[in-house]
């Protein structure tokens, strides 16, 4: 669950217990509702028997299916939002994004230069560390607050090699933490198990907030440069709040459409 959503159960946790705590004090049922939902659990068992082999099999379902809704009616979103269109309508990046996967990349060509932006959905997955606290809240969380890691790949057709930068961005802001070059490209930008054992064993460069500050200065101004900047910044937690969204939707349906079977 995203912490977003976590927020957004809270709300839906404390309404329920408004409710069941109304329905403790309500009078005893007479006989004949007694006799109707006897029926209603015979009907309820009866309807177990066609979903796989368990007796939760219904319930589970059901449960889904609420979940589905609330999600669906909470977050109705367009197949391609508004910012997206916005940003791609620049012509300048792209937006690589495989439905089931959990890793986007953006990119471009700047001259002779391939950049690859990668970032992971995963990163928004925590919750807050204190919900309760999160219920008097009056507005949630925005996605810009939340750090999410990017890596950087920078290839040359004309030359060899690979330049890397590990960064995160926050707040509108991308936090430079490592920039290192690797000789052969394939190694530096190759997302391999091989790859990535190769890269453990290399020197990847001193650690950015110990370089001298002007070369730090320098170095934020080349990326500035390629439009790694801030608003591209904003845009990848927004995007990657947007892809958990539909990604998790995409699981509720498929682990229901596996339990009704």
């Amino acid at each position: 669950m995203s912490a977003f959503r976590a927020l957004r159960q809270v709300t839906r946790v404390s309404a329920r217990t408004g409710f069941n705590t109304a329905a403790r004090s309500a009078a005893v049922l007479r006989p004949a509702a007694t006799r109707q939902i006897a029926a209603a659990t015979r009907t309820f068992s009866v309807s177990a028997l066609r979903f796989g082999s368990g007796s939760t099999d219904v319930s589970l379902a059901q449960k889904l299916q609420q979940e589905l809704e609330y999600e669906t009616t909470e977050n109705a979103a367009s197949s391609t939002p508004e910012f997206v269109k916005e940003l791609t309508s620049q012509g300048v990046w792209s937006v690589e994004d495989v439905p089931g996967q959990d890793e986007v990349a953006l990119t471009r060509k700047f001259g002779q230069e391939t950049i690859r932006l990668i970032f992971s959905i995963a990163d928004i997955q925590s919750e807050p560390e204190d919900l309760e606290a999160a219920e008097g809240e009056e507005a949630e969380q925005s996605t810009a607050d939340y750090p999410i890691r990017v890596s950087v790949s920078i290839t040359k057709a004309n030359a060899p090699g690979a330049l890397n930068i590990d960064a995160v961005v926050q707040e509108g802001q991308f936090i430079t933490e490592n920039m290192s070059f690797y000789d052969d490209a394939k190694v530096g930008t190759e997302l391999t198990a091989e790859a990535d054992w190769k890269r453990r064993g290399m020197y990847i460069g001193p650690e950015f907030d110990t370089l001298d500050l002007g070369l730090q200065e320098e170095i934020d101004k080349f990326l500035q440069e390629r439009g790694i900047n801030e608003s591209i910044a904003l845009f990848i937690p927004e995007y990657a709040e947007f892809k958990e969204q539909n990604e998790y939707v995409k699981w509720l349906q498929k682990v229901k459409n596996f339990v009704e079977v």
